[in-house]
């Protein structure tokens, strides 16, 4: 799956400033894939797209 610069989209939770300290989502059906947008050319999670919403459900149940 390829990612372009493009398609990621910032969580609408990112905060004040240049909005860097959150994560951003890029969706390519059938996959999902997840980065911190501090570190953009690291590391990403990808999923598939119906696993995701378990994934969101599962950290929110998280007490961490």
């Amino acid at each position: 799956m390829i990612v372009t610069p493009g398609t990621w989209k910032k969580s609408s939770y990112s905060g004040g400033g240049d909005g860097n300290a959150c994560v951003e989502v890029a969706h390519h059906h059938p996959h999902i894939s997840i980065r911190d947008s501090k570190t953009p050319t690291r590391a990403t999670l990808t999923f598939p797209t119906t696993a995701f919403t378990p994934f969101l459900q599962a950290l929110k149940r998280d007490p961490r």
